[in-house]
């Protein structure tokens, strides 16, 4: 990894087996270099002179059980924790739900606490929408402190002997990586959006701000969004809900889209608002969510131009028609198990028995899909009826959802491990595993439609994964940088893949800052 200082910006490459490598279309100049591989001691040398001539490293076997144990993702870890859980249903919902923003990928996340600061942390949990059930919560603490016990943690990652993820082979060691420090150590890029330019919009959910990155100049820029008469928190200003503490965000930017004349649509989640944005004028229109709808969330723009999106705590879809400003807003069935309405923790957010409307997409038939993350189904929505039929997922934790070209439908199973393909003609689930070992969660997917290749998010690994239909295999690209939990995968027209870190909270992360990432495949 190359680090240019004054850019803000770190290339990375692969060495080829021979340990040579080369790195393509960077400036003479001075980097910070980093040189990182599992199973070997790392290379950190600042300001390196590099002006492409030839440089040579040599990195050491790391023979400390404690580092190698520590070079390993979160994947490989949370296993160890999971196994202290009673049963696979109390397994599963601690992964959906005690892993929707963070990985279990550092210290802060894997250290033994006392059962009141393991308690202390569960209330900060629900506050923020993970919300567990007693039978679990009342088994975390245990489960947390044996798994992640040095004593017996290091062992199991090490021995009989120390296992790597795989090196790079073939296209993925020709692949450059490069990420763009965008914000600050306190802004959450929740989701990117690759304009037709090829510029990126990233949302920064904490600061009510959108951000533009153009990668040809390195230039960013920030697009404040008005935030009216909303009060830090939004609509749950008096409850604390979905609040950190010291947090700012009034209307919390969630999820956004570049229409085709080039405008932004963005949902404002806290302030139970949608933005639409004009980049040419810098001007934005705001619109309230009509009721019953609350808290905007994924967002996605039909042949239409109307704009639809998923309500994630009243379990409701909305659509904006921007020709008219008319907003229509559809009720999605609850499970049979309805929670009580006595209990708002259970209802709201991310967390509890809420069905959560999560990911959506346009069919090609023009109907809306959507996806209700904890209760394993995913559904259809007639645009023009409002009539909606559900179909119960064989796997758990449906989340970012998309189409391919020949109108299947991909779905990443967050909480399972796995991608699944549903066919619309003959109702079939076909799934595969995820190939990055352990436990896995993808939490997003989405499709080149020109090629039909699926890229899912590796959140648990610190990979991107690509998955060719036709073949049906899978391709690990490796992230450089530690923790990397991503959210969001969009493509640039020179066919490059782009997603964000976006881990929450951003110190989490191994750079200690979140980023724009942009993924290059060699020539076919």
């Amino acid at each position: 990894m190359l680090t240019n200082r004054k850019l803000a910006r770190q290339t990375t490459v692969f060495t080829a087996s021979d340990g040579t490598f080369e790195a393509p279309g960077l400036p003479a100049g001075t980097y910070d270099l980093r040189v990182r591989r599992p199973g070997y001691q790392g290379i950190e040398q600042l300001e390196t002179k590099f002006n492409g001539k030839p440089l040579a490293l040599t990195i050491a076997v790391e023979t400390d059980p404690n580092e190698l144990a520590w070079q390993l993702p979160a994947n490989r870890w949370t296993p160890l924790m999971l196994a202290k859980l009673s049963s696979d249903e109390k397994r599963e919902e601690f992964v959906r739900q005690c892993g929707y923003c963070h990985q279990q990928g550092n210290w802060a996340t894997r250290v033994r606490r006392s059962k009141e600061d393991w308690e202390n942390i569960f209330n900060r949990m629900e506050r923020l929408g993970g919300v567990v059930s007693p039978a679990l919560r009342a088994e975390l603490p245990a489960a947390f402190n044996a798994g992640y016990d040095d004593n017996t943690s290091v062992a199991a990652l090490t021995q009989p002997e120390f296992v790597p993820p795989p090196a790079p082979e073939g296209k993925v060691a020709k692949a450059v990586i490069t990420e763009w420090a965008v914000g600050d150590p306190i802004s959450m890029l929740h989701d990117i959006a690759v304009e037709h330019d090829g510029s990126i919009w990233a949302v920064d959910t904490n600061a009510d701000r959108l951000l533009r990155l153009d990668p040809k100049t390195n230039q960013r820029k920030e697009y404040p969004i008005p935030t009216g008469k909303s009060e830090v928190g939004g609509i749950f200003h008096n409850s604390g809900f979905l609040q950190m503490p010291n947090a700012i965000a009034k209307v919390a930017p969630h999820s956004l889209q570049v229409a085709e004349d080039g405008t932004i649509w963005v949902t404002l989640c806290l302030g139970n608002k949608v933005g639409h944005l004009d980049p040419a004028t810098g001007k934005w229109k705001i619109y309230e969510q009509k009721a019953p709808g609350v808290y905007p969330h994924t967002v996605r723009i039909d042949k239409k131009g109307r704009v639809w999106y998923t309500n994630a705590v009243s379990n409701h879809i909305s659509m904006i028609d921007p020709k008219t400003d008319e907003m229509r807003v559809f009720t999605l069935p609850f499970p049979e198990t309805k929670p009580s309405a006595n209990t708002p923790k259970a209802v709201i957010g991310e967390g509890g028995s809420s069905p959560v409307p999560y990911g959506i997409d346009i069919a090609p038939d023009g109907a809306v899909w959507f996806s209700q993350l904890n209760a394993k189904r995913i559904g259809r929505l007639d645009p023009d009826t409002g009539e909606v039929k559900i179909v119960d997922t064989p796997f758990a934790g449906p989340r970012r959802l998309r189409f391919d070209s020949k109108g299947n439908l991909w779905i990443p199973g967050f909480s399972s491990n796995l991608i699944a393909r549903y066919n619309l003609t003959t109702g079939e689930f076909k799934t595969w595993p995820m190939p990055t070992g352990g436990v896995d969660t993808p939490y997003a997917l989405n499709v080149d439609r020109k090629t039909d290749t699926v890229w899912i998010c590796g959140t648990a690994s610190d990979t991107l994964v690509s998955f060719d239909p036709a073949t049906e295999r899978f391709t690990i690209y490796p992230l450089p940088t530690r923790v990397t939990y991503t959210r969001e995968i969009d493509f640039g027209p020179d066919g490059a893949i782009w997603t964000s870190n976006s881990n929450f909270p951003g110190w989490h992360i191994g750079a200690a800052i979140p980023s724009v990432i942009r993924l290059q495949l060699p020539p076919s």
